[in-house]
Parts: C-alpha cells; sequence; structure tokens
C-alpha cells in the first residue's frame, strides 16, 4: 500500500510539472515571443513585458487540473489560516521580510562598490525625465518632487506590494509552495526538495530568462549564464517561501512575500549610479544583492533539516504545535 501510495504522489508530481511547463512554455512562446524586439529583449518592449506577468498564473491552473484529473480534491491546498493566532509572525515575515533582505543586500553592495551609491538618484531621474519627454511632456524634476516620488514608490513597494500583487503571486504560490513543494517532501528529504523544487522554479522561468527577464541581453554566457543564475536565485528565494509555507501551513504568507519581492526587488536601482550589474547588484538577483536572502535561506534550510533530524513534522496541520 505504501508503494501504491509513493507511486501516486511521483505520478503526481510528474504530471502538474509537465502540465506546468507545458501551459506556461505555450503561452509564452505563442503570445510574449512574437511581441518581443529581440535584440533588446523584454525592457524595450513593453506589453510584451506586461503579458509576462500572466504566465504567473498557470502554476495555479496546472495544481487545480491535475487536483481534479487525479480526484486528489482540495482538502491538502494549503489555503486556509492554521492556528492564525500563534503562526501570524510568519504572515508578518512574509509582508516585511523580503524588503529587509533586499534592503540589506543593497547596504552590502554599495559599501563594496561605493562609487555606485548616487543618494540623489541621478539616473533614474534622467530616465524619468527622458521617459516623458518620449510622451511630448517636457518636466524637469527638481530635488523636492523626486524625493516625494522615491518616497511614495517605496512605501508603496512595502506596504502596498504584497496585496497589490497576490492575484498573480498566489498563482505561483499556490502551484509551487503550495502543491510541488508537499509532493517533494513526501518522496525526499528536505534538503533535495528545496533544491529540487528551486531548480525547478528557475527553469520555468527559462524562456522569459532567455527574452532578458532579471538580467538582461548579450552578456557573456548568454542565455545559460542567466539560466543558472535565475535557478540559484530561486533556489535561495524559494527556502524562504517555502520555510514559511512549512512554518505557517498555509501558502498565503508565501503569497505575500512573492508580492513583496516583486514589488521591491528594483528599488535599490534608485540609488545606482550605473544601474548595476544584475548577477551582482544592487537587486537581490546578483550575488552580493542577494547575500542576505541567501544567509538567512541557509540558515531556514538548516532549522529545517534539523526539525526533520528530530523526527518533527514539517507542515504544520490543524492539531499540531507551530514550530518555533
Amino acid at each position: 500500500m505504501e508503494n501504491t501510495d509513493k507511486a501516486l504522489v511521483r505520478r503526481r508530481t510528474i504530471l502538474y510539472v509537465a502540465v506546468t511547463f507545458v501551459l506556461t512554455w505555450g503561452y509564452w512562446f505563442v503570445v510574449v515571443y512574437p511581441r518581443v524586439n529581440a535584440p533588446q529583449g523584454l525592457e524595450s518592449t513593453g506589453p510584451a513585458a506586461l503579458l509576462v506577468g500572466v504566465g504567473m498564473l498557470f502554476p495555479a491552473i496546472a495544481a487545480l487540473i491535475v487536483r481534479l484529473v487525479t480526484r486528489e480534491g482540495f482538502s491538502n491546498a494549503l489555503i486556509r489560516p492554521v492556528q492564525f493566532r500563534r503562526t501570524w509572525k510568519w504572515w508578518v515575515l512574509g509582508w516585511f521580510g523580503p524588503q529587509v533582505l533586499m534592503t540589506l543586500g543593497a547596504v552590502a553592495y554599495f559599501c563594496l562598490f561605493p562609487g555606485d551609491f548616487d543618494p540623489s538618484g541621478g539616473l533614474i531621474r534622467s530616465q524619468m525625465e527622458a521617459q516623458a519627454a518620449q510622451t511630448g511632456v517636457g518636466m524637469q524634476l527638481d530635488d523636492n518632487t523626486f524625493r516625494m516620488i522615491v518616497i511614495a514608490q517605496i512605501a508603496m513597494a512595502v506596504l502596498a506590494a504584497p496585496a497589490l500583487n497576490a492575484v498573480t503571486c498566489f498563482g505561483e504560490e499556490w502551484g509551487w509552495r503550495g502543491y510541488l513543494l508537499p509532493k517533494l517532501l513526501k518522496q525526499m528529504h528536505v534538503a533535495p526538495a528545496l533544491v529540487v523544487s528551486g531548480v525547478i522554479w528557475g527553469l520555468w522561468h527559462a524562456p522569459i530568462t532567455v527574452l532578458g527577464h532579471n538580467y538582461g541581453v548579450g552578456y557573456a554566457g548568454w542565455p545559460f549564464v542567466g539560466i543558472a543564475a535565475m535557478c540559484m536565485f530561486c533556489m535561495a528565494l524559494g527556502v524562504f517561501f517555502s520555510y514559511i509555507t512549512l512554518r505557517s501551513g498555509s501558502c498565503i504568507p508565501a503569497v505575500l512575500a512573492h508580492g513583496a519581492t516583486n514589488g521591491f526587488v528594483a528599488a535599490p536601482l534608485l540609488f545606482s549610479a550605473t544601474g548595476g550589474n544584475p548577477f551582482v547588484g544592487p537587486c537581490a538577483t546578483g550575488i552580493v544583492g542577494g547575500s542576505a536572502l541567501i544567509i538567512v535561506a541557509v540558515v531556514m534550510a538548516a532549522s529545517l533539516i534539523s526539525s526533520e533530524r528530530r523526527g518533527e513534522p514539517l507542515l504544520l496541520k490543524r492539531n499540531e504545535r507551530p514550530a518555533e
């Protein structure tokens, strides 16, 4: 019976990954690729960049399809709050944790590369003025106006982005953390499960990484270096999302964390004189910009491994006490 159950979990896992990749890659190749200016990539093609976001919904759609096709049901959907009075801290960590870690990573980057730090935001200011000029609006931003714009953008990213991005981020998190991760944990130890889920998530991005998502185009080793970097970034970020999902018993804290990440990840560029280097920083996609996230991910992974070795359940359920 146990072997039968494991075989069923394996089939559901493979089916889920296959359906997710087919749906998402098919959409990106058919809908997004024809609209991209190939030499410049996504950054030069506004409508295509917006259309990419629709692909975030497909991991959840695939989870829904697999649950229905295999008659798994939704009793283990990891959506509802579990013991919220005791697990609220993971929800708070999901909302504010990514911004703190990305800020610390940006600080580390600017300490290592002080020449790239521009508190006046000259590069972003000139870009905003150039964009306004293209629309026929002459605009010169004085210091006070620009400062207010920066404050408003950061405040929006910190306070509102997790909620504003909730729909699209639910599309990913109900799939990756709400479905794939628990399936992997039934087939392997937590350490390889975190690695495998992170690599799958990173490779899932491959078609848009080729188009310049996060790392641009035309760099040495394009696009394979970018795909590898995306896998590493997804592993670190995935550990953070997985940890708060397992500790809270719900994927919603990860939804908030994903929304917070998407809303804040470019914020350090407001203070970069050069625009930085996506593989280095100041954004968290770089090794230095993401250093605080990487450190915390290692600590979180070690905590989960220790819990597993002690025989403690990794995924909080309604009748269990939350891990501290």
